[in-house]
């Protein structure tokens, strides 16, 4: 991916209190948000090897849907014109009409039709009453009961789902299985989508080790690589697992090299603190641009964002935190947004919702501040608490957590019973 290097120069000059060693949430999301951009390619697939693809296109419906007026229900279809349907009225049964094969004769007056739900209405038609508000006479006869039918009722109107010519969904739709039954019903065989974007994927640490290989002492298992992964390929990139790099800058830097070459973005953990033997940051600073380094909220302050050169090549870099709980809500708040633009879907933020707490949250004025919550429904809405302890190395905590408690960082200390923002995590890409 191959970006102008003037460009972060260009968003940061002149920002109210920029400081890229503590940066507001608010603004460090709005400077990521500016300086992506989606990736250029388009592809065709099929239409059942789209779901989580990116549409490239509006799609404009061909024709109308329904293409005709059908029944809405089991029945009997007839013209209520010159009928008073406030008294008894008898109708003869002239024919039948079933979904896939229509009655083709006009139906007269005083006639109707046995109709099945999805069946073109015939023509001289124009009500459908349920099958269950008539009393049969004989086998062709039928009596409906006074007030039990009322004109028009029952029928899905010609377009009243899409108009002919109309958009039926707009370009940076993330396709969900109701997008693909929407396609499948304007007979779409293959969808136009953007690439995946491609994301470099690393860790950085001596001390970490593999999933499968015994620990030595001082080593921890690397899961941050893991969880990123997952998340990553759920929102629909396209990973490219660098493995884990020594605390070695010369290491390092060509790790990062092969993948601004390779990749749309970068994503790393761990390195980006103040440690000696961090030299994530230092490296970074050698081979591109980077708009900031630290973020004032907890967990995950130190983050860093920028840019990656490798000869004419480059890639959106995003360096996360060491510690496995920051990593994530790193990711939820402002890694998902940004490749999410890059992936060109139509902006989606997280959407927040109310809830009481249930207990008081220890909460410190000038940084925002993420809780790993429990949210649950009663009478009287919803009620969150935390899972407990909030340290950024406790994962549990996370697997335990169906939501985050956003406390913004004008807010001090929250009391029982008052309102707080929620971020719902089940179903969240």
């Amino acid at each position: 991916m191959t970006q102008h290097a003037s460009v972060l120069d260009e968003l940061t000059r002149g920002l109210p209190s920029y400081n890229p060693d503590s940066l507001s949430v608010r603004l460090a999301h709005d400077l990521i948000h500016s300086f992506v951009s989606p990736v250029g390619a388009i592809e065709r697939v099929v239409l059942k090897n789209s779901l989580g693809r990116v549409l490239a296109e509006d799609i404009v419906s061909s024709f109308s849907v329904p293409a005709f007026d059908n029944s809405a229900m089991d029945g009997y279809a007839f013209s209520c014109k010159n009928l008073d349907l406030s008294q008894p009225v008898t109708l003869k049964v002239a024919g039948y009409s079933y979904a896939g094969h229509p009655y083709t004769t006009r139906v007269g007056f005083g006639e109707c039709i046995r109709i099945m739900t999805g069946a073109m209405i015939p023509q001289g038609c124009d009500t459908v009453v349920q099958q269950e508000n008539v009393k049969l006479l004989d086998e062709t006869h039928l009596t409906i009961p006074p007030k039990t039918a009322v004109c028009g009722d029952n029928i899905r109107r010609a377009g009243e789902n899409l108009a002919a010519g109309s958009v039926a969904l707009t370009e940076g739709t993330v396709l969900r299985p109701a997008h693909i039954g929407l396609l499948a019903s304007l007979g779409v065989a293959e969808v136009p989508v953007r690439r995946r974007v491609r994301v470099a994927l690393l860790s950085t640490g001596d001390e970490l080790r593999p999933t499968g290989m015994e620990l030595d002492d001082g080593a921890v298992y690397d899961s941050n690589r893991a969880v990123l992964a997952a998340m990553m390929e759920r929102l629909g990139c396209d990973v490219m697992d660098m493995g884990i790099v020594a605390d070695d800058p010369a290491e390092l830097e060509a790790t990062l090299k092969t993948a601004a070459e390779n990749a749309d973005a970068i994503v790393t953990s761990g390195g980006v603190s103040v440690g000696v033997a961090d030299y994530t940051k230092q490296v970074m600073a050698n081979m591109g641009d980077v708009a900031f380094w630290s973020i004032k909220m907890r967990p995950g302050r130190p983050m860093a964002f920028g840019k990656i050169n490798s000869g004419k090549q480059s890639a959106i870099l995003f360096g996360l935190p060491g510690n496995p709980v920051a990593v994530m809500i790193s990711f939820y708040f402002f890694v998902r947004d940004a490749l999410l633009h890059m992936m060109g879907a139509t902006h989606s933020p997280l959407v927040t919702v109310k809830a009481q707490t249930a207990t008081n949250l220890s909460k410190r004025a000038g940084r925002t501040e993420f809780q790993r919550g429990v949210v649950t429904e009663n009478a009287d809405g919803l009620t969150v608490r935390t899972t407990g302890e909030q340290g950024s190395g406790i994962l549990r905590s996370m697997a335990e957590a169906n939501c985050i408690i956003v406390l913004p960082e004008e807010r001090e200390q929250v009391r029982a019973g008052e309102q707080v923002d929620i971020v719902l995590l089940e179903g969240l890409a």
